[in-house]
């Protein structure tokens, strides 16, 4: 069973892509960025959209299996990081840290990738 999660954002239908992807009890969710001044903030707002995400569909925050955070300007890296280790301390899933040159929109400077299996019950 494949389903297809959308957001509605123009972008998806012009690159050919989904916000997620949901096969059997996994969850892949797209690059995600947020809003806000800073690495820090708009890595918070991102992980907040992928967490909506997640229980929109049956899933929750501790079912992140993988994380995957790139950062535009590596020098703030460790901003961007403090943030995902605020929601994913204790979960603590496999992690990748990625610096991409800039992202489509100036304004993006951090997104977040996950992919989530739910628990069993």
């Amino acid at each position: 069973m494949r389903q297809l999660v959308s957001t509605g954002s123009p972008w998806e239908s012009k690159v050919g892509y989904s916000r997620a992807v949901i096969v059997n009890d996994t969850i892949f969710i797209s690059g995600t960025a947020g809003k806000g001044p800073d690495a820090y903030t708009q890595t918070k707002e991102a992980l907040a959209t992928i967490e909506k995400v997640l229980t929109e569909h049956g899933f929750a925050l501790s079912d992140v299996a993988q994380s995957r955070l790139v950062v535009a300007d590596f020098a703030h890296w460790q901003d961007a990081a403090r943030a995902h280790g605020e929601v994913y301390g204790d979960i603590r899933p496999a992690f990748s840290l990625v610096h991409a040159l800039p992202f489509v929109d100036d304004a993006i400077l951090v997104e977040v990738e996950a992919i989530a299996v739910r628990a069993a019950k």
